[in-house]
């Protein structure tokens, strides 16, 4: 007879792993180190499960998803927010990790999240460099705003950190740029993408880092994944506005800026935008729309690493 299919839950904290299986209710916990996650791999190996489910913790959980993928285990990292509203759904208002455990278990045996490929030890990298990059230019901005405020007494203190910061971001720069230029198939995307009239470094890089899926899924898909996909909001007769949410909202914010540049120097999208702007579109909207087609044209170019060209893309 065919194995019972089966389920598993890992809430993830700093110290420890608790680990709930549905149906069978089984819970345990394991240390978050080399050698719990040992364990937890080889047991999860004897079980055989159909799904394993955790969290994305502040980081804590890199280590066991990334043992759980190379041991070749179905693994798949959700927002927190989706698990919480879940067990709101299903009436389960108390938490403690246990609880939590059992509620990510259920998630995954409902829902059924479809586990993707981990990026692999490059792409991290590269994550983590633009990752590092955006707080880097994060703490620059607070310091020079402090500045102009500062007493006296503590501005020197003040610029020799901005001093020491600027020379963190330049050397940060050429660090992504060597990244990407040791990779021929980077590269390759980094000059179709920087070929597109609004698209500039920080955009490229970060779509190569933050959306690997780019050029591999359809534009709806990629769309949805950056959160620039309008949602329906009608109910009965009622025609709501239709929204954006959700998705990766780092990349939706660069994405944002790179908006801006195009709809004034991208022929493209500057006439889409004008063309939204006279069918009486609110700026914001029509401003969306436009994030939308750029990230629709990036992605149609991507998958043919095909440069720039002033006319409309295939998006099939």
């Amino acid at each position: 007879m065919p194995l019972q299919p089966c389920f598993v839950g890992i809430d993830v904290s700093q110290a420890s792993l608790d680990i709930a299986v549905r149906p069978t209710a089984e819970t345990w916990q394991v240390s978050n180190d080399e050698a719990g996650i040992t364990t937890l791999v080889t047991q999860l190996q004897a079980l055989a499960p159909t799904l394993i489910v955790l969290e994305a913790t502040g980081g804590y959980h890199g280590p066991v998803t990334a043992a759980l993928a190379t041991a070749s285990l179905p693994v798949v990292v959700v927002n927190p927010r989706q698990v919480r509203a879940f067990a709101q759904a299903v009436g389960i208002l108390a938490k403690t990790d246990r609880i939590d455990a059992r509620v990510i278990a259920h998630f995954a045996d409902a829902v059924r999240p479809t586990p993707r490929p981990l990026p692999d030890a490059e792409t991290q990298e590269l994550r983590a460099l633009v990752l590092r990059r955006r707080q880097v230019i994060a703490m620059l901005t607070a310091e020079r705003n402090r500045l102009g405020t500062a007493p006296a007494r503590i501005q020197p203190a003040i610029q020799q950190h901005i001093a020491w910061l600027e020379g963190q971001l330049a050397a940060l720069n050429d660090d992504l740029t060597a990244t990407i230029e040791r990779s021929a198939v980077w590269q390759a995307k980094a000059d179709v993408l920087r070929s597109i009239p609004g698209v500039g470094s920080v955009l490229s890089r970060t779509m190569l880092a933050q959306v690997p899926e780019l050029g591999t899924v359809g534009h709806k898909q990629v769309a949805a994944l950056i959160g620039v996909a309008p949602f329906n909001r009608d109910s009965g007769t009622l025609r709501g506005r239709r929204t954006v949410y959700g998705g990766r909202g780092e990349v939706r914010a660069v994405l944002y800026m790179g908006t801006l540049v195009a709809t004034k120097h991208n022929p493209v999208i500057k006439a889409f935008y004008t063309r939204l702007l006279a069918a009486g579109k609110c700026k914001k909207a029509a401003l969306t729309a436009c994030m939308h087609k750029l990230l629709t044209i990036m992605n149609a170019m991507v998958r043919d690493l095909t440069p720039w060209q002033p006319r409309e893309v295939a998006i099939a």
